[in-house]
């Protein structure tokens, strides 16, 4: 090799911009390597760089390329894939189809890859008979990418077929089925899975945790949190962001500031996504100081931050401090979406500021251009309901766009139902025609629950009797309620009309011990009197 081609070679590799590339290509072809297969995929290779590359100055290099090799057809397939131009990564496997030439353990993956964001399952059915035809099920790498992308469309059975088929498989295979059951929310399936894997990595572990929180499984996250800490395996950022979920959902705060002294020990950097978990966490926790202070020491915020703040205030009734932040999160140029305004409009509808709400409302619709969905109605009813303005929430639910989705438009008329039951003066037709309308919408206790409310509110006895007894002859089951309360660390939870937990018979009897003393004291105090 002469001089002035490793130069040109170690040139290539020094690039840090396309100006550099362009320049050490020109050298490329100087030194008449214009079609040396290494030198061409360097520059391929730069080109398909997600953030410093160019496609486009990749794609004119390969058309003027004679004979592309694989490696060549797979750096630009990589390179379109990246960039989410994902008709052209098709188009580049067909070509090199075309030439005669048969593709490998690299291409496969990018075309899967392709068909699953196109949401293009016939597509990946058809490479899937490639890989069968070609033998590459048997290479670890395909046969992963197949299965994530049979569970990228729900489909769980066919990942399940293609896992059994792999030859070998690894703790990616495990990880990736884990993942596909949890996101179809079919977690005890995931769990069986999970318990028949033998070798669990922290990719397994995180998984399944994942799963879990993904699924309301909050409880349950924790337990396998605690299990795979006694297996000795530290866990990772997206472990330590689900947990965190977890512990916010519970309220188990002991857990989260044990979580946030590991991070500070470790000296772990706090990046965007974990940060926000913290901040959400102690937010929710009722932490909303030291939410607000971890909030201004991030030295980076997206959307999904700012929203976790606002939600933090609105939760804990702090609607001025949601206020000021969201006018700051405009200035510094951050596009609020469809969740901040629902953060938004529960801060004006805890902080008895309807006015505010209304003219959120209509930045957002006139402004931003979001369109309202149900849950925006039910937080704009509910706040006109707490500021006595029933009838201008009525006028909203009823003139309101119709939706493709029924849940959307239930989610309005049951806060509507809900104003009524909490309003002084009910009109009970209103309130039969609200409910009469959910039922149409949804098979949900609540609206019948809110009813039978109602009606014994009224003094209306037979009527809330009639429609407990319509709920039964429809089998519509009424959803226990369940709370939660956490000592020294361990989550206890409480479901109405079960007796599950393992200390019940002491807490009973610490019970009717309380209420001796408290019969006691009433009795004394009648006494002295």
């Amino acid at each position: 090799m002469s001089i002035n081609t490793r130069r040109c070679l170690f040139l290539l590799e020094k690039c840090r911009n396309m100006k550099q590339l362009k320049q050490a290509h020109g050298q490329v072809i100087t030194c008449g390597l214009g079609e040396n297969s290494f030198a061409l995929s360097r520059l391929l290779a730069f080109c398909s760089h997600p953030n410093l590359g160019s496609p486009a100055y990749g794609w004119k290099i390969f058309e003027q390329t004679q004979e592309p090799t694989i490696c060549i057809f797979n750096t630009m397939c990589k390179a379109f894939l990246l960039k989410g131009e994902l008709i052209r990564t098709i188009g580049i496997y067909k070509n090199m189809l075309k030439t005669g030439m048969y593709p490998d353990n690299y291409t496969l993956p990018y075309v899967l890859k392709a068909c699953a964001r196109m949401k293009s399952c016939h597509l990946g059915e058809l490479v899937h008979g490639q890989i069968l035809k070609l033998g590459f099920l048997i290479d670890i790498f395909v046969g992963n990418t197949l299965i994530g992308f049979y569970t990228a469309f729900d489909n769980v059975e066919a990942a399940r077929f293609v896992f059994h088929e792999i030859p070998c498989s690894c703790v990616v295979s495990w990880t990736v089925l884990i993942s596909g059951y949890a996101k179809r929310g079919d977690v005890y399936e995931a769990k069986l899975i999970f318990d028949e894997c033998l070798v669990k990595d922290r990719g397994v572990w995180g998984s399944m945790i994942s799963g879990y929180v993904q699924n309301n499984c909050f409880k349950e996250g924790l337990k396998l949190f605690r299990q795979m800490q006694m297996t000795g395996i530290d866990p990772d950022e997206a472990i330590l962001v689900s947990v965190l979920s977890a512990c916010a959902h519970l309220g188990s705060l002991d857990i989260g500031i044990w979580i946030h002294r590991y991070v500070e020990k470790l000296r772990m950097p706090v990046s965007v996504k974990l940060g926000t978990a913290f901040i959400d966490m102690y937010a929710k926790c009722g932490c909303l100081n030291t939410a607000e202070k971890l909030f201004d020491e991030m030295p980076q915020r997206d959307l999904i931050c700012w929203n976790a703040m606002l939600s933090g205030f609105a939760v804990n009734g702090n609607g001025l401090k949601a206020l000021k932040l969201f006018n700051e999160m405009q200035i510094v140029g951050i596009r609020p979406d469809d969740v901040t305004f629902i953060s938004m409009f529960t801060a004006c509808s805890y902080g008895g500021i309807a006015n505010e709400g209304l003219n959120l409302l209509n930045l957002m619709c006139n402004v931003y251009h979001i369109e309202p969905k149900g849950e925006h109605y039910g937080c704009i009813i509910d706040i006109l309901s707490r500021a006595g303005l029933l009838e201008e929430a009525r006028n909203i639910v009823q003139n309101m766009p119709g939706s493709s989705d029924p849940s959307e438009e239930a989610i309005a008329w049951r806060a509507l139902l809900s104003a009524s039951a909490n309003h002084a003066l009910v009109d009970l037709a209103e309130a039969e025609a609200a409910a009469e309308r959910i039922a149409q919408l949804e098979r949900h206790s609540g609206a019948y629950i809110l009813l039978s409310n109602i009606y014994v509110a009224a003094g209306k006895h037979d009527s809330a009797r009639r429609i407990r007894k319509n709920m039964l002859s429809q089998y519509i089951d009424k959803v226990p309620g369940c709370s939660s309360l956490e000592i020294n660390g361990a989550v206890h939870e409480f479901i109405a009309g079960e007796k599950t937990h393992p200390q019940l018979v002491q807490i009973h009897e610490l019970l009717e011990t309380i209420n001796h003393h408290l019969d006691t004291s009433i009795h004394i105090l009648h006494g002295s009197d």
